[in-house]
Parts: structure tokens; sequence; C-alpha cells
């Protein structure tokens, strides 16, 4: 469908057509997401965890697990209504996700992935807003984190989210041998984080719907009643 043209007495601008945004869903990540967690992880890392090693991530007290849903939905179409409902549902789909440790007043963000196809998307800015949110919730103090020193984009986005460099491991990748590069966001609990993480969202949220998506979230970190509301609709 093609852009609509509008006139006003100052010239003319284009609109876009007006289309149903796709549902997303911030939620913790479920049992039955894990094998596509580690199909993602896989994409993104080549296999930097097992199957074990995610189910142990769901089970510790100490972790948190989001997860970045496209909700299971009806197949479009009149053609399909005849079919049982079942038939035509498509699955839920995990499109990216994140895990966070609670170390005393540490949140180490060990993870965070979205699928190489739905990249570039702002999915990655709304995963790791929600890991900040949560460890605000939580009463963490401050949040690290390691990456590839060659990995440009996910500097970007941690620098965007007010991390700073304070160090390197030097060859810690052993597939590489490339540095990584130790990230730090201290003040999560600064009076003024709340309202950080309030203008945080709203970003994310008005990026999404520029890409034609809507996310709902649904973690302790956004109830009803925190600065963070759990829709952007």
């Amino acid at each position: 469908m093609l852009p609509s043209v509008q006139f006003s007495a100052y010239g003319f601008w284009l609109t876009q057509p007006k289309t149903a945004l796709i549902p997303l869903q911030l939620k913790p990540l479920e049992a039955q997401l894990l094998a596509a967690a580690l199909e993602i992880d896989f994409q993104c890392f080549g296999g930097l965890w097992t199957l074990d090693g995610y189910q142990r991530e769901l089970n510790s007290p100490n972790s948190q697990l989001i997860g970045l849903t496209q909700p299971a939905t009806i197949f479009p179409g009149a053609a399909k209504q005849s079919q049982p409902l079942k038939q035509r549902l498509l699955a839920e789909e995990l499109l990216g996700f994140g895990c966070l440790w609670s170390i005393l007043s540490e949140a180490h963000i060990t993870i965070l992935a979205v699928r190489p196809n739905y990249q570039r998307q702002g999915l990655g800015q709304a995963l790791l807003q929600a890991l900040l949110a949560t460890a605000w919730q939580q009463k963490l103090e401050w949040a690290t984190l390691e990456v590839r020193v060659s990995n440009q984009p996910a500097l970007s986005l941690y620098h965007k989210f007010g991390f700073q460099e304070v160090g390197r491991r030097r060859r810690y990748y052993p597939d590489t041998g490339e540095d990584a590069v130790i990230l730090w966001h201290s003040g999560i609990q600064n009076p003024t984080f709340e309202q950080t993480l309030t203008q945080w969202r709203q970003q994310v949220d008005a990026e999404l719907v520029c890409r034609g998506w809507s996310l709902e979230r649904y973690l302790p970190c956004f109830s009803s009643g925190s600065a963070c509301p759990i829709s952007n609709i």
C-alpha cells in the first residue's frame, strides 16, 4: 500500500497508511520457550549456554529471564475461518530475551539477544530498559556486563542507556581471542533514575510504534502504580 498525499496551503506531505500494529509482549521467560531461547543463543552467540543451563537460570531465585514475544494469533483471511481454531492459530514466537543475575547490590546482565531478522527495530532497547527497570525494582545499586570489543551495535545500545566503559578483560572470548569491554551503570537507586526509566520507556515505545509494533509489559517492575505503565496503548 502506497502512502497517501495530503495538501495544505503550505505545500504537500506524505502520510503513512494506517495499519494495525503487531503486538509484542515482555514477560518472564517460560519453560516452553527455552528451546527457542537456545536457538536465538546459537544464532547470536554460537551457543553460549546449553538447554540445561537455561533451565538452571529459570529455576534460580537470583536469575531473571525476560522474554520478548509475539503472542499467538489467528491466521488472517476469511478463507481460514472454516478451519478449527486450533489449526488457525499461529504459535507464540520468541523474538528476543535477556537475563539478569542479582548478586548482592549488583545487577549482572549476562545475556541480551534478539533474533537476527528482528534486530535494529528497537527490540533490544525494549529488553534492556526492562532489565534496568527490574534492577531498579529489586533495589539493586548498579548494573554491569561484558561485550565484545568489536560489537559496535551493542556498545552503542549500552552507551545510549547510560553504561560507561570501566575496563577490559584481555582475550576474554576463546573463539576469537577478543577482549571484552566491561560496562558499568551506577546510580540505579538515585531519586532521578525512576524518571529516567520512564523517559526511556516512552522513547522505546515511540520507536516501536514507528516500526509497526505495539508493546505490552507483564513484569513486576511494570506493575500498576509504578513509573512505567504496563502498555504503550
